[in-house]
């Protein structure tokens, strides 16, 4: 298993473009970044995001080519929530009331069903109803960042943990490592942005 693994990494690497590199740092440095709550993440997240839609739509992987094209569109509104905030003020990191979570996975739930529905039935795709949870659950959390919502690490943490497994039964170990880091990277984020909630550890209204 060691060695196909090696094998397959020393392959992958070969075979990955200038593009996808480029994209896979500048979507590490965005973590980075948000870690840090710093703005500059979002130029990051757009720029890798924009590098992605090209590299998926050149692999045929549609879905996850416009799952990017909307990561774009959300750089965009990150970068203009974390600079106005409220009253012209940084955004501040707060959190939500459990039922808004369970409201957005039942929502999650259900676009699952319906997409993993037409991708089992237009489309030779693998695991569709997993895809589909991973895919509609990383657009819910991704909001949550640009809202500067706590709990975002935690759908995180599922979301890169499911994604990880699923990339490793398609043997992309690329991939799969890079997701690693991001689990580990998110560790370091849920504590960091836990010391910048404010005492009072108030919920938002909006």
């Amino acid at each position: 298993m060691i060695s196909d693994l090696s094998v397959q990494l020393v392959r992958a690497w070969r075979d990955t473009s200038w593009v996808e590199i480029i994209a896979a740092a500048l979507a590490v440095a965005y973590l980075l970044l948000a870690i840090r709550q710093r703005l500059e993440c979002w130029a990051a997240a757009f720029v890798s995001s924009g590098l992605y839609v090209w590299v998926f739509f050149g692999a045929h992987l549609y879905m996850e080519s416009a799952l990017n094209a909307f990561y774009a569109a959300m750089a965009v509104y990150g970068f203009w929530q974390w600079q106005q905030g409220q009253d012209g003020a940084a955004l501040a990191v707060c959190r939500w009331p459990t039922a808004r979570h369970l409201a957005g996975a039942l929502g999650i739930i259900a676009l699952s069903a319906v997409s993993s529905y037409y991708l089992r039935r237009f489309t030779p795709a693998a695991w569709p109803f997993v895809d589909s949870m991973v895919t509609w659950s990383s657009a819910f959390a991704t909001f949550l960042v640009a809202r500067k919502v706590y709990e975002n690490w935690h759908w995180w943490l599922v979301i890169d943990s499911v994604s990880l497994c699923l990339y490793f039964t398609r043997r992309l170990y690329l991939t799969t490592l890079l997701f690693a880091l991001y689990l580990v990277l998110i560790v370091f984020g849920m504590r960091q942005w836990r010391r910048t909630l404010p005492r009072a550890a108030a919920y938002a209204a909006g």
